[in-house]
């Protein structure tokens, strides 16, 4: 008799009605594109702006690598790009030279609309970073390409963690970073039932009336409550090739930095 296939520990995002690891990309990337023309705007109003502070926050914490010429960093699930964006601002900072040639910033996401938005807002904002489309389960990139990789809600949308978590082991060099900044749902404190009345009541209603998808936004809360604890999401990264792993929690436990070296 063949032995049963191992399951992995952490199963990846399952949109509702989706049954294969297949469907579940499939519905992902037709929500995101659905949603990309308001997905900005939607980002900094149900955030009341504060996740543009998360993402120059996360920026902050890789200067290390950032001001580096020579770095190669990729950001994936990009989405419109504001992670990447964030990136090159921090960048552009620690160079003293502004001028000097240094690599760009590549984006990358499965859904189409969102880059071409990042593409958009690159070209009016005379950002460097380039853009393309790929899965990041499946990256059409070498191994031991990156020195950093990054990336900002959306991981979580993943339809398998811990092919995700091998898969940035594989593109990232020794000792490269990865971080993951993502959203979890506290479950002490006075302000966690504020938080998870809002994150299931309030933004999903708000959220599906002003894109016009009410499945995105009702799928929102429902792949945050399934995410990995950041104590899981530790465990993931360190037995698959990750060591120095750390978590940042802010904004009263509702967003976390996952940070870990390649070994």
């Amino acid at each position: 008799m063949a032995a049963a296939k191992k399951q992995s520990p952490l199963p990846g995002s399952r949109p509702k009605g989706a049954r294969t690891e297949r469907e579940a990309a499939k519905r992902v990337r037709e929500m995101f594109s659905r949603i990309a023309p308001r997905y900005d705007f939607l980002n900094h109003f149900l955030s009341f702006t504060l996740d543009r502070a998360w993402r120059k926050r996360t920026a902050k914490e890789f200067r290390r690598i950032l001001r580096r010429t020579d770095a190669r960093m990729l950001d994936l699930c990009c989405g419109t790009g504001d992670l990447a964006f964030a990136l090159e601002h921090e960048r552009l900072k620690s160079f003293r030279d502004r001028g000097a040639h240094r690599m760009p910033i590549i984006g990358s996401d499965f859904a189409q609309p969102m880059l071409e938005r990042a593409c958009q807002k690159a070209g009016v904002a005379k950002h460097h970073a380039i853009f393309v489309a790929a899965d990041a389960l499946q990256l059409p990139f070498p191994s031991a390409s990156f020195d950093l990789v990054t990336a900002a809600f959306g991981f979580r949308n993943l339809a398998n963690y811990e092919r995700g978590v091998r898969e940035i082991a594989r593109v990232l060099k020794p000792g490269g970073e990865v971080g993951i900044l993502e959203f979890s749902e506290p479950t002490r404190g006075p302000l966690a039932p504020i938080f998870r009345f809002y994150f299931r009541r309030i933004l999903p209603m708000v959220g599906g009336a002003i894109s016009g998808s009410l499945e995105a936004y009702a799928y929102l809360p429902r792949s945050v409550s399934k995410f990995p604890s950041p104590k899981e999401l530790t465990q993931l990264f360190k037995s698959n090739g990750f060591g120095n792993v750390k978590a940042y929690t802010w904004n009263f436990g509702s967003v976390v930095l996952h940070r870990a070296e390649r070994i």
